[in-house]
């Protein structure tokens, strides 16, 4: 049976939310994207006075994407991985998934962020899995919609069952770790052994808490 060490990616990888970060990267390439802004602070409120869901406020802040070429977002977002998101990321985290693929963990990364940028941390030699909110890409277009759902809460569980039945891999769960900097990662946590919150601002009397830098 195989253990696992899965992590979630902003704010426990990363030191900032990451999809903000590829929107101001995207924003600083092309002015253009500029005029999405009264969108994604629409919708921010619009969340915030519950009028719409989560789903439709993530596809509202992604609309700076609708129309970009396959071939296109392949060369922004690995411009985008080697100019910014490399340099978010926390070294201990690093640390730590090399010192567990050296223990023989495999390295899975699940996080409500997009999958298409997401996808570069494969460049992270030891990650074995990348599982990331999905959207849509129709005839080598990008669209702002998502493929599916928000890879959030029970979502990342079935998103990450669906995976090792794919794959055929038996998962020794209790010997496996889960790292991730909010409780909305809970179902995650349960599923796990060996659950760290990290950089967390409140004590925890089940879950213990790492400092990552």
């Amino acid at each position: 049976m195989e253990r696992l060490a899965i992590f979630d990616v902003d704010y426990t990888l990363t030191k900032k939310e990451t999809q903000i970060e590829f929107y101001k990267f995207m924003l600083k390439k092309e002015k253009k994207h500029l005029l999405h802004l009264p969108k994604v602070l629409l919708s921010g409120i619009l969340f915030a006075l519950k009028l719409i869901p989560l789903k439709s406020t993530k596809e509202y802040f992604i609309s700076f994407i609708e129309g970009i070429k396959e071939e296109e977002m392949r060369e922004h977002v690995k411009d985008f991985y080697e100019n910014r998101l490399s340099k978010l990321l926390y070294k201990d985290a690093i640390d730590t998934i090399k010192k567990l693929k050296g223990e023989g963990f495999k390295i899975y990364l699940i996080s409500a962020s997009p999958e298409f940028y997401l996808n570069e941390l494969y460049n992270i030699k030891e990650v074995d899995k990348i599982i990331g909110t999905r959207y849509l890409c129709e005839n080598g277009i990008h669209k702002r919609n998502m493929e599916g759902e928000n890879c959030k809460g029970e979502e990342k569980v079935k998103r990450l069952m669906e995976e090792l039945n794919k794959e055929n891999i038996e998962v020794d769960f209790e010997n496996s770790y889960m790292f991730s900097d909010s409780l909305s990662d809970l179902p995650l946590f349960n599923l796990v052994g060996k659950p760290y919150l990290i950089n967390y601002k409140k004590n925890h009397d089940k879950i213990q808490i790492l400092n990552w830098k």
